[in-house]
């Protein structure tokens, strides 16, 4: 008999991973649930980490203490920078990673952690005790008892493969669907959907013409995902990039009566800003080509991943439509791309730790809430972990604003706006970007993290080491003075306009043509300053050069990130009837009721809900 655990976790994706990893790391006694012990942190669609946005989340994660950053940079197989070309909120870390080592690494960091035992089975439903989880049921007839349950089931809760006119059950290719806990969790009065993602072809990378392709390189001075001590990439493999072309089009074309996509066996919503090459070719019908990106799965295999050509057409059309893209004509598949429908709880149905609102101690997490993405997932899985942990023992939960991580715009938007198609993180759902840039994680949240438990005490050193020497930096130009002879040959090289008398360094950083390693040129004090400090962080000299240039940006930011959140603490009492105050409009007593935010600030970004209703809300609660 399993004895009782303190948090169990119900699937070995990515959230199930952090969920089991962070519970486990703070105390909690865990046990990860999983249909298959070796496809725990498996890499199901493409084999690569980050990206816009989610290079952000990557590094939240990483700062709070969660492992998918570390993994990441340890199965890393090319690393780039996206963006760099505009402003440093938009600057994205991305991976290239090597799927088979990432899910070995993630696998040796649960092994490793004393607090986590596996269990390899089918979670098939949930024991309750009134309003409160007590433990699962599984396949094999097992009951497991615990104080919280986190569910991070993935696209297996009763999980449909489409590829042309054949359908069959499964979680994805090869693996069967999870049954019996949407079921469940109907029974309890939850209210549930159906969604859709999608998966490209694989093939023989040996049966490719690199030639006829763009070569993408990694950059030439890679950095890594994780603030700890993992070590960037010192070789790296290529990718490339070709493209189809109105011959492909045409091929894909005639296997539409045969799509699941246009002939209605496909029935619910997929991702808007990742769809099938089927439905771009039928949305975009003035395009004459769609990129194709061609990804190595590994350092040594053979195995490609083809980014950009996602679809659940037959398999005879795939091949023949493929053999049509330049560097493509004589490709063998490994495996067809395919589309899986599967089961998602809309998660209004949500507080914002991911509890849910109905059981207590039972947590949703990843594609389960209606998200897409390894990273969106995860870091679900890291937020439910701590706060069924936190809530076993009684503590405060953690709940992260928006102004404080990218984690905390997700899981608001998520709660409060709900979703109806699978939702992926863009920079431009965050109203406070350049307060939640890549570069500066670890300084927003690795104190909450060492708070917390799950950062050591050499994280949090170095990022006071990095605080310190940014701010020691900092005033060091902001004192030092430069002549109209040193700055102006400097600034004319730039195209920059020269300056008519002596002005303080930093002031020569705002200029939009003029870089810190230009101003360091111009003072050997403060150069010889910066290489001291840059000893003791690697970041100090970019993280300084970026608190100057946008400081005007950052500061306005910051003022009104403070008026927001004291909307945020603003609490609502939980039963409060919204129907008694006449003033409200009648949508906003609708959505209040059901959606029961706990703030004003959450009220206020409930859809629907108006200044005018908020007003009325303020005016209430004597505020």
């Amino acid at each position: 008999m399993l004895k009782e655990y303190d948090v169990i976790v119900v699937g070995g994706g990515h959230a199930g991973c952090e969920a089991a990893n962070a519970a486990a790391k703070l105390g909690s006694s865990v046990l990860l649930v999983t249909m298959n012990m070796n496809t725990i942190a498996q890499m199901s669609c493409n084999p690569a980490m980050g990206g816009v946005a989610k290079g952000q989340i990557v590094r939240e994660i990483d700062a709070l203490g969660g492992g998918s950053g570390i993994v990441s940079d340890l199965s890393a197989i090319q690393f780039r920078m996206l963006n760099r070309s505009k402003g440093p909120a938009m600057w994205s870390p991305r991976t290239q990673n090597d799927r088979m080592l990432f899910a070995e690494e993630w696998r040796l960091m649960l092994e490793r952690n004393q607090n986590v035992d596996f269990w390899q089975d089918m979670c098939t439903g949930l024991i309750t005790q009134g309003e409160a989880i007590v433990g699962i049921k599984t396949a094999i007839g097992v009951e497991i008892k615990a104080k919280s349950v986190v569910l991070t089931n993935g696209t297996f809760l009763n999980g449909l493969i489409h590829l042309g006119e054949k359908q069959f059950g499964g979680g994805r290719a090869g693996e069967k669907a999870a049954t019996g806990v949407t079921e469940e969790l109907s029974k309890l009065g939850f209210e549930t959907g159906r969604m859709k993602t999608g998966t490209p072809p694989r093939v023989d990378g040996r049966s490719l013409d690199y030639s006829k392709m763009e070569e993408q390189f990694g950059d030439n001075a890679p950095s890594k995902f994780s603030y700890s001590d993992t070590k960037p990439l010192s070789k790296q493999r290529s990718c490339y990039i070709t493209y189809t072309n109105p011959e492909t089009h045409e091929m894909l074309k005639e296997g539409f009566d045969r799509s699941p996509m246009f002939n209605g066996a496909i029935k619910s919503v997929g991702p808007r800003y990742c769809p099938s090459i089927e439905d771009k070719i039928n949305r975009f019908a003035d395009r004459d080509r769609h990129q194709v990106f061609v990804e190595p799965e590994g350092w040594n295999t053979i195995e490609i991943y083809v980014n950009g050509f996602s679809t659940s057409l037959p398999e005879d059309v795939q091949i023949r439509a493929m053999r049509l893209i330049s560097g493509f004509e004589k490709v063998k598949m490994f495996r067809p791309g395919y589309a899986i429908e599967y089961d998602y709880f809309p998660p209004t149905q949500l507080k914002h730790t991911l509890e849910t609102k109905d059981i207590e101690g039972l947590y949703f997490a990843g594609q389960i809430n209606g998200t897409t993405g390894y990273e969106e997932a995860a870091c679900q899985g890291l937020m439910a972990g701590i706060n069924a942990h936190l809530k076993i023992r009684n503590k405060e939960p953690l709940i992260l604003s928006r102004s404080e991580a990218y984690i905390g715009v997700l899981i608001d938007d998520l709660i409060t706006k709900g979703t109806e198609e699978p939702y992926r993180m863009f920079t431009s759902r965050a109203e406070y970007r350049i307060l939640l840039r890549q570069d500066n994680a670890d300084i927003r949240l690795t104190q909450i993290g060492h708070a917390l438990g799950l950062t050591d005490d050499l994280a949090l050193s170095r990022v006071e080491s990095k605080m310190k020497g940014t701010e020691e930096l900092k005033k060091s130009l902001q004192m030092e003075g430069v002549a109209v002879d040193t700055a102006n040959p400097v600034l004319t090289k730039r195209n920059s306009a020269p300056i008519i008398q002596q002005v303080r360094l930093s002031s020569l950083i705002t200029r939009p043509n003029i870089s810190m390693e230009d101003v360091l040129g111009m003072s050997v004090a403060s150069k010889k300053l910066a290489a001291k400090l840059t000893k003791n962080h690697p970041d100090i000299v970019s993280q300084t050069e970026i608190q100057l240039k946008y400081e005007g940006y950052i500061s306005r930011e910051e003022d009104v990130a403070k008026k927001m959140n004291r909307l945020d603490e603003a609490s609502i009492p939980s039963d409060l009837d919204y129907s008694q105050l006449k003033s409200l409009s009648s949508e906003a007593k609708e959505k209040l009721s059901k959606l029961r935010p706990a703030t004003i600030g959450q009220a206020s970004r409930v859809s629907g809900v108006s200044p005018s209703d908020i007003s009325v809300l303020l005016v209430f609660l004597g505020r």
